[in-house]
């Protein structure tokens, strides 16, 4: 009697332990990993530190739009030390966000990506003084000293911005910066190289009166933060490329349409941001998204071309690209 209560207590054990899988695979079947998801994963590079500039990919994620089109995309901030280009040619990351002058640079020395649509259709560079300063223009610098970010496409839209002005660029005087904003407040530059949507919002949050000098003040206009791929990818797995764009530009458009939200999505990435100042940056950016030039994203032959014209007219660029293998549209709904 005593062996067969103890084979039924053992019996009894094994049913709930039994119960107890079955609910737990249950319970996993139901939350479901990317994996049991079909989800296909995917690596985007960012151009710069997390903040609202990329809020309609923070935006693809966090309303599930990338998971709609059956990708488990990881959002990686960029920045000096993980340039964009470099990681995704690498062939470790799959999607890049650059400046559109850096598609052409890239190119120039070998490296197959490709632009698949641009973000900020308007350029968010401006070089902007303090109130005080008399510095209002370009013609203003003249025997005056300027910060320069070297390098980039802030250096190409300033170089541009100074031969447009007509006067002889050697008449103003220039200091290599980065980031800290301390030589315009100290008074050792008269104008700083900085974006719309963050610099100069920061200066004026610090309660500064600024001058913005704008490249549109001289006829000039470059594409800004563009999506990119590799031309191995864009060839081999066209349609991960097409869904990827796709719930990007979703993303974006969801971004402006609700820009408060979209900035506070920002918050998710990194402990450093500060609400109110992402917000300010996300409505900044509406209009240099231009969302009225649909589709959003769709880029233009003339815009690159224009470009092209000025990097090769500076030096920036030695020998001339082929247009039609630098962008494409095809992903653009």
């Amino acid at each position: 009697m005593k062996n067969k209560k103890t084979l039924l207590s053992f019996i009894t054990i094994i049913m709930l332990l039994l119960s107890a899988c079955g609910a737990g695979e249950q319970a996993s079947s139901s939350g479901g990993s990317d994996e049991e998801k079909g989800l296909k994963k995917v690596v985007l590079r960012l151009k710069w530190i997390h903040q609202a500039q990329f809020a309609g990919f923070y935006a693809a994620k966090e309303k599930g739009y990338y998971e709609e089109a059956g990708l488990d995309v990881e959002i990686r901030p960029g920045g000096a030390d993980f340039p964009s280009v470099q990681m995704v040619a690498s062939g470790d990351e799959d999607f890049g966000v650059t400046g559109a002058d850096q598609i052409l640079l890239a190119r120039e020395k070998g490296v197959p990506v490709q632009a698949l649509s641009v973000i900020y259709r308007e350029s968010p560079f401006a070089l902007f003084s303090l109130k005080d300063s008399g510095v209002e223009t370009i013609e203003d610098l003249v025997g005056e000293t300027v910060g320069v970010k070297l390098g980039g496409n802030e250096e190409l839209t300033y170089r541009a911005m100074v031969e447009n002005s007509g006067i002889d660029g050697e008449s103003i005087e220039e200091m290599p910066v980065k980031y800290d904003l301390s030589p315009l407040l100290s008074g050792q530059v008269k104008a700083w190289p900085g974006y719309v949507i963050n610099e100069v919002i920061a200066a004026q949050e610090e309660g500064y009166e600024v001058n913005v000098i704008q490249p549109k003040d001289y006829d000039i206009n470059f594409y800004a933060d563009t999506l990119f791929a590799k031309e191995d990818l864009i060839k081999e797995d066209p349609d991960l490329v097409k869904n990827f764009v796709e719930a990007s530009m979703k993303g974006w458009q969801y971004a402006i349409d609700h820009p408060e939200e979209a900035a506070e999505f920002g918050l998710e990435y990194s402990e450093d941001l500060k609400l109110d100042h992402e917000i300010s940056m996300m409505k900044a950016s509406v209009p240099l998204l231009q969302p009225e030039k649909s589709p959003l994203g769709k880029m233009d032959e003339s815009e690159w071309n224009y470009l092209q014209e000025n990097l090769l007219n500076l030096g920036f660029l030695k020998e001339e690209q082929n247009i039609n293998d630098v962008f494409t549209n095809d992903f653009i709904k």
